[in-house]
């Protein structure tokens, strides 16, 4: 591979770093932040949800603006705003303050979502070979770093803007320095979809898109539900339950870090078919767990399960779909925010009306669909050559730096 190729792979990767980074800064504060602003728990909820719905808009006005300006630009641009909205939410002292940087955070965090995307799978077709688990790996270990750094600003109740400064004067120049070697994807297919000449046909893409639902139905259960059930349905003590979520970041940058290559030996129709047994078989521990240990057991095998999924959905997008790759990621990032925003609610309705241990049952069948739609994943007229590999192509981009 060329210098520009491994360049524009690291950069990209860094991007996904800081972005888990930024993220997991701003939802692991939230209790901190509803204190600083004094939102009520009746509107909590409201501000919550209002980033994903507006995160969705961003991901849809991406969509049409990589028509018109190469996704690189777009993830150069995106990037610190998303930065600089994270420090506006932890500067401000108004509610109307807050709205506007959770705003700004929601529109902003759509389009890079988008962006980065559209480039890992553009840079996968130019590699030829898996490499999307990676760039979501770098994803991972960014929100442990993030949510580790959230942990010290608690521990030592340090106010939302010293936590959050620092990280922004280091990632906000950091990241611009590494968008001169993004590199957008060239070559036919490519051409052709700037060109318009690639289209996406929404009933080819649907599989796709309920398994990105899905997936984030999961993780949604997770992140927000983990602690509680630790806590209160099997017992565990206040900083025991604390864990789970940990060992579940943990385990999700360990299955993607080594996930590409089980991609390349394997394909990816077996992995994702592995990752959703895993996934299943985690849901089934935690719902009929006997003790607090066997919970974390439980959320050990959903991390490595699911985080296949996501990072290869948008890969199967972009074969599918090898003249319209950047519409498809952008359509299919959509339903990243769709499952966020139904996965929490529906856990916690449930959990009230019957029983968290019933509850937890509900996303471990709807992650379960994922196998009627494991085929949606085999590479077909832009298969990765005779053994889920092909050979490297001879274009390799053209860095965004050069447009």
């Amino acid at each position: 591979m060329t210098d520009v190729l491994r360049r524009g792979r690291a950069s990209l990767a860094f991007g996904f770093f800081a972005q888990g980074a930024a993220f997991a800064l701003l939802v692991t504060r939230i209790p901190a932040i509803q204190d600083r602003y004094g939102v009520s728990d009746a509107l909590l909820p409201v501000f919550l949800a209002a980033v994903p719905v507006l995160a969705g808009v961003g991901s849809v006005t991406t969509e049409q603006l990589v028509k018109r300006v190469r996704p690189s630009r777009l993830l150069r641009w995106s990037q610190p705003v998303v930065l600089l909205a994270l420090l506006g939410v932890g500067s401000g002292d108004r509610m109307a303050g807050l709205a506007v940087a959770l705003a700004a955070f929601g529109l902003a965090v759509g389009a890079l979502d988008a962006s980065m995307n559209m480039l890992g799978v553009s840079l996968q077709r130019v590699y030829g070979r898996s490499i999307m688990l990676g760039f979501h790996a770098a994803y991972s270990l960014g929100g442990i770093v993030g949510a580790s750094l959230a942990w010290v600003g608690a521990h030592w109740h340090l106010a939302l803007w010293v936590s959050y400064l620092p990280v922004v004067a280091v990632l906000l120049p950091a990241t611009l320095l590494g968008s001169r070697w993004y590199v957008d994807g060239d070559g036919p297919a490519a051409q052709k979809e700037r060109d318009g000449g690639g289209a996406v046909v929404f009933r080819m893409l649907l599989p796709l898109c309920l398994v990105m639902t899905f997936a984030y139905i999961g993780d949604s259960t997770v992140s927000n539900w983990s602690a509680k059930y630790l806590q209160d349905t099997l017992g565990s003590s206040e900083q025991l339950a604390t864990v789970p979520y940990n060992v579940y970041m943990v385990t999700t940058l360990l299955g993607r870090s080594i996930g590409d290559f089980g991609v390349r030996r394997f394909g990816a129709v077996a992995v994702v078919r592995l990752g959703t047994l895993l996934a299943v078989l985690g849901f089934a521990v935690v719902a009929g767990a006997p003790g607090a240990w066997a919970g974390m057991l439980g959320f050990t095998l959903l991390g490595l399960g699911l985080c296949v999924l996501v990072p290869q959905t948008f890969a199967a997008a972009g074969r599918l779909f090898p003249g319209a790759s950047d519409a498809a990621v952008a359509r299919l990032n959509i339903f990243n925010y769709v499952g966020f925003l139904i996965g929490s609610p529906l856990v916690g309705a449930l959990g009230d009306a019957w029983s968290y241990r019933g509850a937890m049952l509900v996303p471990m069948v709807l992650v379960l669909v994922t196998l009627v739609y494991a085929r949606s994943f085999a590479p077909a007229a832009d298969r990765y050559g005779g053994g889920h590999e092909r050979p490297r192509t001879a274009d390799v981009g053209r860095g965004s730096n050069g447009l």
